[in-house]
């Protein structure tokens, strides 16, 4: 069993609920997409939501990856970095209560924690304005302490490449240390953005994961062209076509699985992340292809379930029972 660690951005997530995309448009925001907004931004958005019920989780995509990847049995760590603040305590403390055995979050006595303000419409879609707080101050000295002794998969979020040094130096220490480097491309706005480095970190990294949006932002092609674009940057290229299922790349073959099943979608925070979890716990295992696209597809199909990221005893329950059954 590989153990895994993840680094990210650690944010606490603010979960709304709307009626329509009416207010995403007044807030100029892309919906299902990321927009990073300063304090200011921050003080004035929330100014304007004052007095609308909302939810608050853990959360930010590389947390919420280890977080599923905990929680399936798997040994995990998180590093990030917040504030010592109300969100900060609550963050450690969730991510601990969820499983995470190893949380290194870099103390810092000034600003805040990071807050992911996550406005969910009808149609289950996320769309976040993100105030990153003393998260986007993860830098490369943080890692340089660091120890990675037992640990076999490096996971990093897409988000974290607003820091282009930070991403190379964490992917020069992961290879340097015998670890395999996972990406998840984040957002198709945040691939735009910084379309260059993406593909020149690439050749660095051992599975790329990507929804059919983040996947054309990288290619413009189409999702199958996409996967067999991407797979000759990689080792192993994953791409999530949501109803549709996922498809993975390797070595010259293709492989798919379809979507599991669902009653409804309600929320589609953490999907992404909670299949790469899926994902790498069964890489983790030694299992096939098939299992690893399987058991991600299966992690996100319980997280839009739910608003946020907590799912039921139960339903862990019946996850861990799941994966124990791949072969």
């Amino acid at each position: 069993m590989l153990n895994i660690i993840g680094f990210g951005n650690a944010l606490v997530d603010a979960l709304l609920r709307i009626d329509s995309d009416d207010l995403l448009d007044e807030l100029g925001l892309y919906k299902g997409g990321m927009r990073l907004i300063d304090e200011a931004q921050f003080d004035a958005l929330w100014q304007r939501l004052r007095g609308r019920t909302m939810e608050r989780h853990t959360g930010g995509s590389g947390g919420n990856c280890i977080l599923c990847f905990a929680d399936l049995g798997g040994d995990a760590a998180f590093v990030g970095k917040t504030a010592d603040d109300d969100n900060g305590h609550f963050y450690a403390a969730e991510r601990r209560e969820q499983g995470v055995r190893d949380i290194r979050l870099t103390p810092t006595g000034s600003g805040r924690t990071g807050v992911a303000t996550t406005f969910i419409t009808p149609d289950g879609q996320r769309t976040f304005a993100t105030h990153l707080g003393v998260a986007g101050q993860l830098s490369v000295a943080d890692l340089q302490p660091l120890s990675w002794r037992g640990y076999d998969i490096c996971f990093l979020e897409g988000y974290l490449v607003q820091d282009h040094d930070l991403v190379r130096a964490a992917i020069r220490k992961a290879h340097d240390e015998g670890l395999r480097v996972f990406l998840d491309l984040a957002s198709y706005n945040i691939v735009e953005e910084h379309l260059d480095f993406f593909r020149e970190i690439l050749p660095e990294v051992d599975t790329v994961f990507a929804n059919e949006e983040e996947a054309h932002a990288l290619t413009g092609l189409s999702p199958e062209a996409a996967l067999e674009a991407i797979a000759a940057y990689c080792r192993v290229a994953v791409v999530k076509v949501g109803c549709h299922g996922a498809m993975a790349r390797t070595a010259g073959h293709t492989y798919r699985v379809p979507a599991y099943p669902v009653g409804s979608v309600i929320d589609t925070t953490a999907a992404g992340d909670f299949f790469a979890g899926g994902y790498a716990y069964a890489f983790a295992r030694g299992l096939s292809v098939e299992a690893c696209l399987t058991l991600g597809a299966r992690c996100a199909a319980e997280v839009i379930q739910v608003v946020g990221t907590r799912l039921s005893d139960a339903v862990w329950d019946d996850l861990r029972r799941f994966a124990n059954d791949l072969h």
